[in-house]
């Protein structure tokens, strides 16, 4: 069955905030067209000569990353008018306070686009209160929209969907190695990759960006870690959804529950891994265990 279609099974109901058939949309469709909708512009502008727009810390934005965000918005006010929003471009929109609100990143992996590598995601989610219960993340160039309802987590190819199934199979970890690193000097990623119990276990990958957290939800990557305060953020908040609804372990780098004590994240396939790089992580902040 295809949740997103309302096709057989569910009598032409779909969703997770009570709504059903006809014309009115559920939230995580709507995460899916906001997804695609930004992907297919990705997809349009990539290969071009791109301005670029300097921000804070030496990041970038180009026209792709802009004219994406225009078209997720555009889907977003079309089928739910009355929502926040926060993105990456545009920053905030609507009540403070709001109780539903859209968080989106419109490429994910900026510097690999301008440079024409196509390791890049297109991410939206939208929290409800402080639950995020609907998010898709859109892959530009294989045409995958991995996604969830808030309970199941699936992968759409070719307009159909399958289940997420994560594994720590193949033995790979991706690490965020960008900054900022708020809980330096107690813990830094690149020194957790020299570490001789992460060389026994893991092999590092780096692909910078947050398409790889939705790999952990699909199997291909037995975790993701990264440091960094995490709440509300546009980028990592759909790649977490979809671990979470996967069956994924999902904590802040400390073991705590994720968006408490000292932030950052560490998903992973299962508890075994999860286990593993939660010792490698402490270990970094007790100095008689470091190697």
């Amino acid at each position: 069955m295809s949740i997103i279609n309302g096709e057989s099974g569910d009598n032409g109901k779909s969703g997770d905030n009570g709504e059903s058939g006809g014309n009115v949309e559920s939230d995580a469709r709507l995460a899916v067209t906001a997804a695609q909708a930004g992907a297919a512009v990705v997809r349009e502008l990539y290969g071009r000569r791109l301005d670029r727009y300097a921000k804070s810390g030496g990041d970038f934005a180009t026209e792709a990353d802009l004219a994406a965000e225009r078209a997720i918005l555009d889907v977003l006010r079309a089928g739910r008018p009355g929502d926040a929003v926060t993105a990456e471009e545009s920053g905030r929109t609507g009540a403070a306070g709001a109780g539903r609100r859209w968080l989106v990143d419109p490429l994910c992996g900026t510097l690999n686009y301008a440079v024409q590598s196509m390791l890049v995601g297109v991410n939206v989610a939208l929290r409800v209160g402080g639950e995020i219960t609907a998010a898709a993340t859109a892959d530009p160039f294989s045409g995958e929209v991995f996604w969830t309802d808030g309970e199941r987590a699936r992968v759409r190819r070719d307009g159909e969907d399958a289940a997420l199934t994560p594994t720590a199979g193949s033995a790979l970890v991706d690490v965020n190695l960008d900054p900022p690193f708020p809980n330096a000097p107690g813990f830094r990623a690149v020194r957790m990759l020299a570490d001789p119990g992460f060389t026994e276990r893991f092999r590092p990958r780096v692909i910078s960006s947050t398409l790889a957290v939705a790999w952990v939800a699909a199997g291909r990557r037995a975790a993701y870690v990264t440091d960094g305060h995490l709440t509300d953020s546009v980028h990592f908040a759909a790649g977490i959804a979809l671990c979470r609804a996967a069956g994924c372990t999902v904590t802040g780098l400390y073991g705590e529950p994720l968006h408490t004590g000292a932030g950052g994240l560490i998903a992973a396939a299962d508890a075994g891994t999860h286990a593993a790089l939660l010792d490698l992580v402490r270990s970094q902040a007790d100095p008689s265990r470091r190697a």
